[in-house]
């Protein structure tokens, strides 16, 4: 198949991961496969999209300025069979586009506004599919995620706590992923000084965004910050325990990192907390209540914090390739 993937961001996260590994894994299937990109996703930082293509993907850049007027242009010169769009500008951008088929995954929340002109919708969890619209979720499937991220170095975990400053006797709790209001970490803060641990216990926040500069100020002793990180299976090998304080989660692509690395979870119940929160064995916690999570994380350290094997069979690229085919197909009659 013909398929084009949309995407119109300038950082990356998880979504913009999840779309460059779909990407790629359609090509190496033997789909003829183009990402369209804005410019700016191919600018000089870490956390561009642009510095985490996979060698020989082929991809198109449009302007900037009117991104999804030009990728539109671009889309009816070259008449893809499939255009899959990731996040809001790029959904945005097929209104009116006719002849391939429009999708979308639905990374954060059905909004009609970007999603109710496209022929079909894959939402990432069960419950994201179940709250759709009657007539959007007869054109819809339910696909999880998955994850290629593999464990990090022998080395990693002593490397990056000499970083720290700690040993390896110290309890390392820590999260990992965007720094944004809706991920909580406020709440985490709050609840980590509430917990009233020792020195031994610290934690550690990786990752940037648009919260971070105010989430130093306000810090408790014990908190570490790392910003950005081009190595996350190199963090979670440094921690005992990951914890995530989301207020809304609709998947958690770090959930599946943080498996992959054999940690202990602590989660919120948000649609991905409540997805996969059989597989974490420690009971979830109501979004944005500092009290609760303090306590849970009294629960978490003192519990013990080893590592455990997950089951990831479920959770393989390869495994979800041909349910994406076959959506495609399906829309395509």
């Amino acid at each position: 198949m013909r398929i084009v993937h949309l995407l119109l961001t300038s950082r990356f996260a998880g979504s913009e991961r999840y779309a460059i590994e779909l990407a790629a894994g359609q090509a190496e299937a033997g789909h003829d496969v183009t990402l369209v990109l804005r410019r700016a996703a191919l600018a000089d930082r870490p956390d561009a999209p642009g510095r985490h293509l996979p060698p020989g993907l082929p991809i198109v850049t449009v302007p900037d300025w009117w991104a999804g007027w030009h990728a539109r242009r671009w889309l009816r010169r070259h008449r893809p069979e499939v255009v899959h769009a990731h996040l809001s500008a790029a959904c945005k951008a097929l209104r009116g586009l006719e002849g391939p088929v429009r999708v979308a995954t639905l990374h954060i929340a059905y909004k009609p506004r970007q999603h109710a002109h496209l022929d079909g919708l894959i939402a990432v969890t069960p419950a994201q599919q179940a709250g759709l619209p009657a007539g959007i979720a007869a054109r819809s499937v339910q696909i999880d995620n998955w994850t290629r991220a593999r464990p990090a170095d022998e080395g990693a975990r002593r490397r990056v706590r000499e970083g720290l400053g700690i040993g390896d006797d110290t309890v390392l709790l820590g999260t990992l992923g965007r720094v944004e209001p809706s991920k909580g970490h406020d709440v985490l803060l709050e609840a980590f000084a509430a917990a009233g641990f020792s020195d031994r216990v610290r934690l550690v926040v990786v990752g940037g965004g648009s919260a971070l500069e105010d989430l130093r100020r306000r810090a408790p002793n014990g908190v570490h910050f790392a910003g950005f990180t081009n190595e996350p299976a190199a963090w979670l090998a440094a921690m005992d325990g990951f914890v995530s304080a989301a207020r809304s989660e609709p998947f958690g692509l770090v959930f599946l990192e943080a498996m992959v690395a054999g940690l202990p979870i602590l989660a919120t119940a948000t649609e991905g907390g409540r997805h996969l929160g059989p597989r974490f064995g420690s009971p979830l916690v109501p979004p944005g209540d500092a009290p609760a999570l303090a306590q849970a994380l009294r629960a978490f350290v003192g519990g013990g914090l080893g590592r455990r094997a997950y089951a990831m069979d479920d959770f393989r690229l390869s495994v979800q390739l041909p349910r994406f085919e076959a959506f495609y197909r399906s829309l395509a009659r």
